[in-house]
């Protein structure tokens, strides 16, 4: 069976789930305003340029989960799908999933993003099988904390061996959909990687090998 894994944020979605997610909690006033909106920015931008420090983000973005009860986070990401998340689905992204349904390949979302934010988006997209940064839950109640291993940038690699190994899957013949050089290192790992609108850097590294440029915004 045939893998075909794609990014989440800027690749299938039109937007960054993660980052739209800290705008929609200031928004919602359920942090403060100002110095959160100014954090979320600075390491959406350090995202960009590829200076992350991913522990340190997840520190600051998982704060919010281990603040509030289960109850309430559930309610706000209800909330969130609808404002946020639908309005960044594409049409050319669904083909392109239904594409590879057609080819009887299986499906998966490989994402930096935490699994509270992401596991709806998976479900409405109809991906079975997601890996994404796992927030520590202990008792019901998210601790602020991770669980293993970040799946950012090498660490893609490394949660994606261990899914391989826990299935007795391989990457034989597999497809990666990204639009970020934070992922190359698990675009140059599989048979077919693919730029998907790609920044600048991800983009000229793509065509430098020869491999697909593409674009699924509306």
């Amino acid at each position: 069976m045939t893998l075909a894994i794609f990014d989440l944020d800027n690749t299938l979605l039109a937007g960054d789930s993660d980052h739209a997610w800290g705008e929609f909690l200031v928004e919602e006033g359920i942090v403060d305003a100002e110095t959160y909106r100014q954090a979320n920015d600075r390491f959406y931008q350090e995202y960009l340029n590829g200076e992350m420090d991913i522990l340190n983000y997840l520190r600051f973005a998982l704060q919010p989960l281990s603040a509030h009860n289960m109850s309430e986070l559930l309610a706000w990401r209800d909330v969130f799908m609808d404002k946020k998340v639908r309005p960044m689905l594409q049409e050319k992204a669904s083909e392109l999933l239904n594409s590879h349904r057609e080819q009887g390949h299986t499906l998966m979302i490989i994402t930096a993003t935490n699994r509270f934010v992401t596991e709806p988006i998976a479900a409405v997209l109809g991906i079975d099988h997601l890996i994404a940064t796992e927030p520590e839950l202990v008792n019901g109640r998210y601790t602020g904390e991770i669980a293993g291993v970040p799946s950012f940038q090498g660490g893609k690699v490394t949660r994606l061996n261990d899914w391989l190994n826990a299935h007795n899957r391989s990457l034989d013949g597999a497809w990666f959909y990204s639009d970020s050089h934070n992922d190359l290192p698990l675009l140059e790992k599989v048979d077919n990687p693919v730029a998907v609108d790609p920044d600048p850097k991800l983009e000229e590294f793509a065509r430098n090998k020869g491999w697909s440029v593409m674009t699924l915004r509306d």
